[in-house]
């Protein structure tokens, strides 16, 4: 990937709004109210993207767009981003960046030797990562509005399944991330198969106090994702556990979780939703 210049972390909701029009214009199918557009770092919906980023890292870490810009900017070559928009409103709904490399060189690799006490070599060796694309993911961020209701199953599940496709066809063997509390719970409950880093635990990184780093083996993923589903499924069968207390809200939680995996990890309904525009990035 070419050097990148003039990056944005803070642009103006109108801004925003033309920029995704403007795209959506271009790309009037497929039909449906969300789309996951695949952009390379250069472009003006990648700019969306960090702005977002921006937007829900500094309300949630107090990471402001100075913090993003110096932690993110070393590896702006190297991102690819997937922005999912509304169609309806015509706006950005969530974003998530992937670093790309092959072992050294993605933020979480060169982070994490300070956090966890062990070396660069030995957390390549621990992973067998001497070799094949390595995927770093590096944020994933969703709008309030679009948290806590059905259009945020569809978000999340729509970043994360973009993931999977992209990755794919990009011959991604290894995947690594940094996870806060509540996305290493959430990846999780998918059935992602998530091994900590070397060995590690938890630490505070970037204004999480409790951040988990981790590692995947890239091509388990979906497999494991889609027959997560089926433990859901069993796990959510009415029984003489809903009459205890929670235990109706512990079953609802469960089909939830079971329409997430299976879209996940299947694709179902979601693939058709994913735009990789012409020339965004090589394929």
């Amino acid at each position: 990937m070419t050097a990148v210049t003039g990056t944005r972390y803070e642009i103006s909701p109108t801004t925003a709004r033309w920029i995704v029009a403007d795209f959506l214009d271009a790309h009037p199918t497929p039909r449906g109210r969300f789309v996951s557009a695949v952009v390379g770092p250069g472009t003006q919906l990648a700019d969306v993207g960090r702005a977002l980023e921006r937007q829900v890292f500094e309300r949630t870490f107090g990471n402001d767009a100075a913090v993003m810009a110096g932690e993110y900017g070393p590896y702006e070559a190297n991102s690819i981003f997937f922005v999912v928009l509304d169609r309806r409103r015509r706006v950005p709904a969530g974003v998530a960046r992937m670093i790309e490399s092959t072992g050294r060189g993605v933020k979480t690799i060169d982070d994490a030797p300070r956090h966890i006490g062990v070396g660069t070599a030995d957390i390549l060796a621990a992973h067998g990562m001497d070799g094949g694309r390595v995927w770093d993911c590096a944020t994933l961020a969703v709008l309030p509005e679009y948290r806590g209701s059905r259009s945020s199953l569809i978000v999340s599940s729509l970043l994360y399944r973009t993931f999977l496709v992209i990755g794919g066809r990009r011959g991604v063997r290894h995947a690594v991330a940094m996870l806060d509390r509540g996305a290493y719970r959430n990846i999780g409950m998918l059935g992602t198969p998530l091994r900590p880093l070397a060995g590690s635990g938890p630490f505070a990184y970037l204004g999480s106090p409790e951040n988990r780093a981790v590692y995947m083996d890239f091509p388990a993923i979906a497999p494991a994702v889609a027959a997560q589903a089926a433990v859901h499924r069993r796990a959510a069968r009415p029984g003489l556990a809903t009459l205890r207390p929670g235990g109706l809200r512990r079953m609802l939680t469960r089909r939830v979780a079971a329409t997430v995996s299976r879209r996940v990890g299947t694709g179902q309904d979601l693939d058709r939703l994913i735009v990789v525009p012409d020339g965004a990035i090589h394929l």
